[in-house]
């Protein structure tokens, strides 16, 4: 039952709970003492909403920042990973495989705000080696969520 509820509400968190149910072929109890459960095992770590920001008249900034560190004996990733993560521009900070370390992902206000950031807070970390970031430019796909509407067929049509 749980891997059939995380697969819903991974979809839609809003779901009812006596949808979800109904869904489940469960009881209401059942399926609320199962989420229950797994909220305090920390499988469910939280619930989001998705913003379309681009929708809004809101500015926001988001940037990928590729970080290559040397881990410090004794410390590893870990502890170089919660320092970074507990910037409050930082939303999503992830050990990579590959060229470098961390992708670490922060919104901004402004591109100069983030690059504030990285110059400022990340580069001087005593682990950071270096850094590279790549600003977001637009949305079409987030969480399995399409952003923009229906892709359009941009192609030209050809006739004889």
């Amino acid at each position: 039952m749980r891997e059939k509820i995380l697969a819903i509400i991974e979809k839609n968190s809003r779901i009812d709970l006596k949808d979800l149910a109904a869904l489940l072929g469960e009881s209401e109890a059942a399926v609320a003492n199962e989420i229950a459960e797994m909220e305090k095992e920390n499988i469910i770590c939280g619930y989001h909403t998705m913003i379309n920001w681009d929708n809004t008249g809101d500015e926001k900034v988001i940037a990928l920042i590729e970080v290559k560190v040397t881990p410090q004996r004794g410390m590893g990733f870990d502890k170089i990973a919660e320092r970074i993560y507990q910037y409050s521009e930082v939303t999503s900070v992830y050990l990579m495989s590959g060229a470098f370390d961390f992708t670490v992902i922060i919104e901004g206000k402004t591109m100069r705000e983030v690059a504030q950031f990285v110059s400022e807070k990340l580069s001087p970390m005593d682990s950071v080696l270096s850094t590279a970031t790549h600003f977001v430019l637009k949305k079409y796909k987030d969480h399995g969520t399409v952003m923009c509407g229906k892709a359009e067929d941009e192609r030209m049509m050809i006739t004889p």
